[in-house]
């Protein structure tokens, strides 16, 4: 069987790198999607390759930044159509995957209108602002017997993945805490949605939210109570009420056992200091009845010191730019790109027969049925704030809702 044609929907920073004219100021200055499925192409793990985005018009510059590597582009250069990926989708073949890095409020109707045409899907976190639409992508893949894949990386990452197995064995959930920040500059690349169409919390929070809900299988949150900063991103020129830091406080109970009760407490900013050094502070400590896991992914170990640029620690196990011996992409090792092969994979299985769904969401993978309490907490959230209030999450099988 010909490996799986892959539709990449959005061309931003993650994607390809260029944004606002020319490359990226963040540690993805040739982004990630298109360097990671382009070396899967020279593999053979995928067929063609598209790309669609909302303007054509920066498809010029794309181009002159991958000269090398050929792919259908929509809409045209000249044209602008907010549902060029619908036309894009129509003209895959059947067990075709897509690639979605849009804004947050677009990842519903694009997942679903692939899904419906017979197409796997990896969506990046969060799968939906709402729980209802995660809920609804579930039973649609299900129905279409196509495979969803929420991007959450840092599930590779190999201290995450490490402590996450150790935790296993530390006996019952006690308390989890996790800070995740990027820069300032970062809020010159997202003004165009940063407090309109999301919000930091689903930005940076939902990535150890999903670690958390996947060290402790046992455990579903009940409560979500959130507070937020704000001043410093409005006088920057985002929208007045774009917060600048948001925290969760979430209550979580044992299934089996409701008397055992833990608290996950998950901080986000998007106004960390320019020139800290790291792009992305990352970090969280796990206590449990019998132990306790502290991991802190941000120096990494490994800085490099330049007249133009300072002090500055690098992250190669996230994603390697340095090339091979022979000239190739040489970062398959990185968690950011594993993310991306298990997701290939994971197609390939089950367009050929070899895979289930059931078997894949048994998997510790970050599948759409195994990211529902992430999503239903980063939901609870935004009506927290919204609302000021506390909100409950009501779960019994596979029905959830928000009180």
């Amino acid at each position: 069987m010909a490996p799986p044609s892959v539709l990449m929907v959005g061309t931003g920073e993650y994607t390809t790198g260029f944004v606002g004219g020319g490359a990226s100021g963040s540690d993805k200055k040739v982004g990630v999607v298109g360097l990671t499925l382009f070396d899967l192409r020279r593999r053979g793990k995928v067929g063609d390759l598209s790309m669609v985005g909302v303007s054509g018009k920066k498809f010029p510059g794309i181009r002159l930044q991958w000269p090398r590597h050929f792919l259908r582009l929509f809409p045209a250069d000249d044209q602008t159509d907010p549902d060029a990926y619908k036309s894009a989708i129509d003209a895959l073949p059947k067990g075709s995957a897509i690639t979605i890095f849009t804004p947050d409020s677009t990842h519903y109707p694009i997942a679903l209108y692939a899904i419906e045409r017979g197409h796997h899907v990896l969506i990046t976190k969060p799968a939906t602002q709402r729980l209802g639409d995660h809920l609804a992508l579930v039973e649609a893949a299900r129905k279409h017997g196509v495979f969803v894949f929420v991007e959450h990386h840092k599930r590779f990452d190999p201290a995450y993945s490490d402590a996450r197995a150790k935790a296993k064995n530390l006996g019952d959930f006690n308390y989890f805490y996790s800070y995740m920040s990027q820069p300032k500059s970062q809020l010159e690349t997202f003004k165009a949605w940063a407090g309109r169409d999301s919000d930091i919390s689903y930005y940076l929070n939902s990535h150890h939210i999903d670690i958390n809900e996947s060290m402790v299988p046992d455990y579903k949150p009940v409560r979500v109570t959130a507070t937020a900063s704000q001043g410093t991103a409005a006088s920057l020129g985002c929208v007045p009420e774009t917060e600048d830091t948001i925290t969760l406080l979430v209550e979580w109970r044992r299934k089996d056992d409701p008397a055992k009760i833990a608290t996950g407490v998950y901080t986000a900013s998007w106004t960390a200091p320019q020139n800290a050094g790291v792009h992305s502070n990352q970090y969280f400590h796990y206590m449990a009845a019998n132990g306790e896991v502290r991991v802190n992914q941000a120096k990494r170990g490994y800085d490099v010191t330049g007249d133009d640029q300072g002090l500055i620690w690098v992250n190669p196990f996230y994603m390697k730019y340095a090339p091979d011996e022979e000239g190739n992409f040489g970062g398959q090792t990185g968690y950011g790109y594993i993310s991306f092969e298990k997701f290939i994979d994971a197609v390939t299985g089950v367009n050929e027969g070899r895979l289930t769904l059931d078997q894949l969401d048994a998997r510790p993978l970050p599948t759409l049925k195994n990211t529902i309490a992430t999503t239903a907490i980063l939901d609870a959230g935004r009506k927290s704030l919204d609302e000021r209030r506390p909100v409950e999450i009501v779960s019994e099988g596979d029905k959830w809702e928000l009180k």
